[in-house]
């Protein structure tokens, strides 16, 4: 990044300006960053993703470099001048051996050129690079005398790389063994990991030459023109000093826009890292056990942190969850694991038993938060009738689409306010509304109405068309059901019914995929009669299924779509508004259905 770039992305204090006693500038020479990173004294916070870069970019650094081109600034951080520490690691390709000392600085910003230029001109060994399919290998790189003083030619065609053995092939499909120093001297290669040790290569260079003069020269010319940008290389450095978390939080993540981005939870994992404590393998723990609850599959980390700074401050925003220290953790963490448990029962308690029905994964941070700080208080039927009315009119009434840090917060308090009698109804709850003609344009699983309204169907007890079972029990079982059009798309693009009528929630119901193929594109009546058939149940029996789904039978049998559209949305309409606890206002429709039974909209 360029130095503008870094210095912009130190605008983080709380002020929005830049406060330059929160950092320093500087210029040390390439060498003595390298030698530092050589020695442990520059580490990487652990937090920090392993190095990968292409054979092509390391190359177009390097030449970047011999020409004292600007390669970008650098952004670390001053370790011991913070109110935290991240567990550090060492740079890839650094030797423990001789990287004894504790780290005084981290990299948060170019750690790829950083590594890239202590793998390849400092570490004396083969570098680590990954192709562009994926494969990783080691290379040596090596410049070429000749072809580097020439100014004709491009720069980057005369760094040159070699596989793992040295060896080179040549124009005229021969091959040159680098590995040998006699080789590197006949065919002027000159190696770059002796850039700043270049002192007994060259002594090599004029015994094998004899102190030819021509030779002398070309290397003389070399190393003013190449070695020596090298060597006077200065990297721009800025480095942070007593920034909070957060705001290295935020850095990090703005200098690196372009690639890797920074979580809350991998920057805890560094932190806590630090004090000994391992919260990824923590996370693993909990994940193994959440398994269990199909409901709770979606479940990450950061919604798990969410729920347990709730359980802390109240309140769970990225700033709150940034100040959780790992004491507080350890004390909270099995009270909001439980919390998750009785969330994924409450849900299963409510028809929802796959995480692909959940309607809102955020609401539920809230909900786990509640019954874990509630314990057995929240399981009495009264907090739970509470917990329900709050929980249904968050979804129904669409309440957790957008931001919703403060909504999390205030339905936290209030809902347990409010069950403990100190407070009235949650604002949720006050706010929430269902518009009547919501329920028209409830057509897929995007929307966390649809998937309230398809939990409530299956809690009417409805049954399968055609096996012996509820389809609760088969969504429990994670048999083939899903969601099927009641009259068919086929039979509704004949009659010229409109995709917005027969694609909504009110033309669908949960089936089996064996009935729902028995259906196929038939008209009811006819896929009545051949399931009653193959069901070997009578007219009463399947009258008795169609009215478990909010189905008008007589109307179904009637072919009469209008009929049934109508009782079914004032019957789905009914059920909303027992789950919500409040009236809902059957305001007028806001279109003709009969405009849209043969209108312009309808689908041949």
């Amino acid at each position: 990044m360029t130095l503008k770039q870094c210095l912009n992305s130190c605008k983080f204090l709380l002020t929005g300006e830049m406060n330059m006693s929160t950092f320093s500038i500087d210029r040390p020479f390439l060498q003595d960053l390298l030698r530092d990173i050589g020695s442990g004294r520059i580490q990487l916070p652990d937090f920090q993703r392993d190095w990968v870069w292409d054979d092509y970019r390391i190359r177009s650094l390097l030449a970047s470099i011999s020409q004292a081109f600007p390669i970008g600034s650098v952004l670390t951080l001053e370790t011991g001048s913070t109110d935290f520490s991240f567990k550090a690691r060492l740079i890839e390709g650094t030797d423990p051996v001789h990287a004894q000392n504790e780290p005084t600085t981290l990299i948060l910003d170019g750690q790829q050129r950083l590594t890239a230029l202590f793998q390849s001109v400092m570490s004396g060994k083969a570098v680590s690079i990954r192709n562009n399919r994926g494969n990783d290998s080691l290379r040596w790189y090596y410049i070429d005398m000749d072809q580097s003083v020439n100014s004709d030619i491009n720069r980057e065609e005369t760094v040159i790389s070699c596989g793992e053995d040295h060896k080179l092939q040549t124009p005229d499909g021969g091959t040159i063994d680098l590995s040998s120093v006699e080789e590197q001297y006949k065919n002027n290669m000159f190696p770059v990991h002796k850039i700043f040790d270049s002192a007994s290569w060259r002594q090599g260079y004029y015994r094998h030459w004899e102190r030819s003069k021509e030779k002398m020269d070309l290397f003389d010319n070399f190393e003013g023109e190449i070695i020596t940008c090298f060597q006077r290389y200065n990297v721009p450095v800025i480095e942070l000093r007593g920034a909070p978390r957060e705001a290295v939080c935020m850095v990090f993540e703005k200098v690196n826009t372009g690639g890797i981005t920074l979580t809350v939870f991998e920057l805890l994992t560094a932190s806590f890292a630090a004090k000994e404590f391992d919260l990824r393998e923590d996370w693993n723990k909990r994940v193994k056990y959440f398994r269990k609850f199909p409901v709770l599959r979606k479940l990450d980390n950061i919604s798990f942190l969410r729920a347990l700074s709730l359980l802390v401050s109240g309140s769970c925003t990225r700033r709150d969850l940034l100040e959780l220290d790992v004491q507080t953790y350890k004390q909270k963490v099995d009270k909001v694991q439980a919390g998750f448990a009785e969330a994924a029962k409450f849900l299963n308690r409510r028809k929802i038993f796959n995480s692909r029905d959940v309607p809102y994964q955020t609401q539920l941070v809230p909900l786990a938060a509640i019954l874990a700080e509630l314990g057995d208080e929240g399981m009495t039927i009264g907090a739970q009738e509470k917990i329900t009315r709050w929980y249904w009119c968050g979804v129904l009434g669409e309440m957790y689409a957008g931001s919703i840090d403060s909504r999390v917060a205030n339905d936290f308090s209030e809902v347990i306010g409010w069950i403990q009698g100190n407070s009235d109804e949650p604002a949720t709850i006050q706010e929430a509304n269902f518009q009547t003609n919501r329920v028209l344009e409830l057509r897929t699983r995007g929307s966390a109405a649809y998937k309230g309204s398809y939990a409530l169907l299956i809690a009417q007890g409805c049954h399968d068309f055609l096996m012996e079972r509820t389809t609760e029990d088969m969504e429990r079982s994670r048999d083939d059901i899903d969601i099927h059009h009641i009259f068919p798309r086929a039979w509704c693009k004949k009659e010229k019914i409109a995709k917005e009528i027969y694609d909504s929630i009110i033309n669908k119901t949960p089936l089996s995929a064996r009935a729902n193929r028995k259906i196929g594109g038939r008209a009811p009546s006819k896929y009545l009669a051949k399931i009653q058939e193959d069901a070997g149940i009578d007219g009463a029996a399947m009258d008795e299924i169609l009215t478990s789904h909010l189905i008008c039978p007589s109307a179904l049998r009637d072919n009469n779509f209008e009929k049934f559209f109508e009782d079914r949305k004032a019957a789905l309409l009914d059920i909303i508004e027992e789950a919500m606890g409040k009236e809902i206002i059957r305001e007028p429709v806001i279109f003709d259905i009969d405009a849209l039974l043969n209108g312009p909209d309808a689908q041949n």
